[in-house]
């Protein structure tokens, strides 16, 4: 009886711990990320493994907490499947202050580039910029170099 409890409670948490699929849309908004990440790659980036997906209503923010090392440069795209959408990308740092940096905007795609002078966590804001609208899917995906 034991033995059968223990299966039962490795198999519930290893499936638990199982990343949901991704949908249609969030590969579609990756897909789209990666092109403006490659952009960047020309000028010596590397996109790094991984990425972020999720939804964001017009007018509303998706936040992002990422480490970030002094001496690197980093760009962070966004990307979606909608052609129409609008997004803008903000940093910040670990008090919630806004960094200088650059940034892009063009259709259904936005980055911000930056270069940290101090070692930590900074926060990433994905915001959806258009005025009305039902929520965009969207994938962020970061370069360094």
């Amino acid at each position: 009886m034991r033995h059968l409890l223990y299966c039962t409670l490795v198999a519930v948490l290893a499936t638990a711990s199982l990343p949901a699929a991704e949908g249609d849309k969030e590969v579609e908004a990756r897909k789209v990320a990666l092109e403006l990440a490659g952009a960047f790659s020309n000028d010596g980036f590397k996109i790094r493994d991984g990425h972020w997906s999720g939804e964001v209503k017009p007018g509303e923010k998706a936040l992002v907490a990422v480490n970030l090392y002094a001496g690197n440069e980093y760009w962070f795209s966004v990307g979606s499947e909608n052609k129409a959408a609008k997004f803008g990308v903000q940093l910040y740092d670990e008090n919630g202050k806004p960094v200088v940096g650059e940034d892009y905007q063009g259709d259904a795609t936005a980055a911000a580039g930056f270069s940290p002078t101090i070692s930590g966590q900074y926060f990433v804001s994905i915001a959806d910029t258009a005025p009305e609208g039902d929520a965009d899917t969207f994938c962020l995906v970061y370069s360094y170099k």
